[in-house]
């Protein structure tokens, strides 16, 4: 079976961290790297034991290479011209967010990509992340009867990264924002405060679904948070379930009792969590992060040529999430 054949623009640490030993390990090769030097190139070739072809220029790589797709991860600010480099040259792209810096731009890709019949993807990982996923599935499958309220809780020191609430919102914040579009629907109302000061980012919102579903979300970019957290509970009819750092997926069901439940051990959780093992290595968090998963997501779509889930025009809904947001925080 022929391995798909990938380039990439950029070898900075997310990318060399993430995205790359993900892409390995779901299957492709590399067929080559750009980056503005050739010795990065080079050197980022070897360390991924690829015997590809190294370039300090992205536009020579596209017009050289034959390939089944291109990864694109640079900084924020560059990505959107480097898609739409990819997209003049015909190439089915996959891009970090944010894709685009605006709803705009966002909206000016997607276009750009519908008229060229190119397949775009955006890299909200969390879409592809076990834990996710499945809670997802129950949604759908409403075993616990219909979704009616969530609560999201997202904390992380990003005050390297982020100097105030919009490029918290663009930068960290965003991956939540589009959780919440994936998994309860398109937002319809917002509502919220902010306490913060500078690039100390603290965030209360509450929101409305287009089905009636309501949530509130709590974001903290704080220095006290150099241990990320993150927690989606979700209340059903007939129960709740509850995610938990993207290892444990808990659901309670309700239950009737022929007597009162405290006198004995009556009340039933199931938990769902993934094994520990040595031999997982660093892959374990690659799998439960869901980088594996849409680098796997990304190949097929390029092979079936199917429309990617988090795709370039999809990608507008949560930039204009982002800007609705951000103005009623501003207001």
């Amino acid at each position: 079976m022929r391995q798909p054949a990938i380039c990439i623009i950029g070898a900075g640490f997310h990318a060399t961290t993430n995205i790359y030993p993900s892409l390995l390990e779901a299957g492709a090769c590399i067929q080559a790297i750009a980056t503005r030097d050739v010795n990065r190139s080079q050197e980022t070739l070897l360390r991924f034991g690829s015997k590809g072809v190294a370039y300090d220029n992205h536009l020579t790589m596209l017009q050289s290479e034959p390939c089944d797709g291109v990864i694109v991860v640079a900084q924020p600010q560059d990505q959107a011209q480097l898609v739409i480099d990819c997209i003049n040259a015909g190439k089915h792209v996959f891009v970090e967010k944010p894709l685009g810096m605006n709803k705009q731009e966002a909206q000016a890709i997607a276009d750009a990509a519908d008229e060229a019949g190119v397949l775009v993807m955006v890299g909200f990982m969390k879409r592809y992340a076990p834990v996710y996923d499945s809670l997802r599935t129950l949604m759908e499958k409403e075993e616990l009867g219909t979704a009616k309220s969530f609560e999201v809780r997202f904390a992380v020191d990003s005050t390297p990264f982020c100097e105030n609430n919009e490029q918290y919102l663009q930068f960290a914040a965003i991956h939540m924002i589009d959780l919440v579009r994936y998994l309860f629907g398109e937002v319809t109302n917002v509502k919220g405060f902010h306490n913060s000061e500078g690039a100390h980012i603290s965030q209360c919102l509450t929101v409305q679904c287009y089905n009636g579903i309501v949530g509130s979300l709590y974001f903290s970019g704080m220095t006290a948070w150099s241990r990320e957290s993150e927690k989606v509970q979700v209340t059903f009819n007939n129960g709740f379930a509850e995610s938990e750092e993207l290892n444990t997926l808990r659901t309670h069901q309700s239950q009737s009792f022929t007597d009162l439940p405290w006198k004995s051990l009556e009340e039933m959780d199931t938990v769902f969590t993934p094994s520990a093992s040595p031999m997982s290595g660093t892959m374990r968090d690659l799998y439960l992060r869901g980088f594996v998963g849409e680098m796997k997501h990304f190949l097929a779509c390029c092979e079936q040529n199917k429309t990617p889930l988090s795709n370039a025009r999809d990608n507008v809904h949560t930039m204009a999430l982002c800007e609705a947001i951000l103005r009623e925080l501003e207001s």
